[in-house]
């Protein structure tokens, strides 16, 4: 698949303004509250009434992008689904691409949010079983984002799932820094916290920043993208991290350098 040249020239004020247009518009039919039937186990475990009537969460996708080293306007899109008791992979899709879009800080969805869709409209058009159930982990932000509608929020109501954003390095948002963060962190009553809201200037909660794994200094960002409240998200992201990152993001970063590695073609 081309999609043409990838140079910051082609990005206009204009098409600045059109980005801002869709995502204000995508915006208004953003969900920030759990919209979905079934049950996260480790709540089952704490004695959910009614659990043995709903539907169990069994599998937690993931989507990621690999840029080629010799050419950034080549990538390889990866969606895999994993079994969320074992984190094992059960499906995988992957896709190398040609961008025509350059990244713009705010606007990353406009750049890899239409390959990341044409593998979950893929997955969907073969009916595959495991695809309604699809809760997609994104690498990129959800409402922690300047205009508060990041990647994550963008993939989840096109494609109409429940989407979490996860984020490796914070958007100075709202009075939002990595040093604020950190201070918090580091406040008395906080140190053996590993979890911190990340309430904003406005007082609005826009995520939270997240050591998941014992030992760790790094925090991820967790953010709502669609149709799952926070507390929901943090609670699936921290059953699915073996490591700093949810398995999901992990293994689709892993499988899309290895798919782009070994491919010699473009699709």
């Amino acid at each position: 698949m081309f999609q043409g040249d990838c140079s910051m020239n082609s990005t206009t004020p204009q098409l600045l303004n059109n980005w801002i247009q869709v995502q204000s518009k995508l915006k208004k039919k953003l969900v920030t509250e759990d919209d979905f039937t079934w049950k996260v186990p480790t709540r089952i475990k704490g004695g959910d009434e009614g659990a043995e009537s709903c539907e169990v969460l069994k599998y937690i996708g993931g989507v990621d992008l690999s840029f080629s080293r010799g050419d950034p306007s080549v990538a390889c899109a990866t969606l895999v689904v994993l079994e969320l008791k074992s984190l094992e992979i059960v499906y995988q899709d992957s896709c190398v691409v040609r961008l025509s879009v350059p990244y713009v800080p705010g606007f990353l969805a406009f750049r890899e949010a239409p390959v990341l869709l044409e593998l979950l409209d893929k997955m969907k058009a073969c009916s595959h079983p495991l695809y309604p159930q699809v809760l997609l982990m994104v690498d990129g932000n959800g409402i922690l984002h300047p205009q508060g509608f990041g990647l994550a929020c963008h993939l989840g109501v096109l494609a109409n799932i429940p989407t979490i954003g996860i984020g490796k390095s914070l958007h100075h948002v709202d009075g939002l820094s990595k040093s604020t963060v950190r201070e918090r962190f580091e406040m008395d009553g906080n140190s053996s916290q590993d979890i911190i809201p990340l309430i904003g200037d406005s007082g609005q909660t826009l995520g939270a920043a997240l050591l998941s794994t014992r030992g760790s200094s790094k925090p991820i960002y967790v953010s709502i993208g669609h149709r799952i409240s926070l507390a929901v998200a943090i609670e699936i992201v921290k059953v699915s991290c073996k490591y700093r990152v949810p398995e999901t993001i992990r293994q689709a970063d892993i499988k899309s350098r290895q798919y782009l590695q070994n491919s010699r073609s473009i699709c």
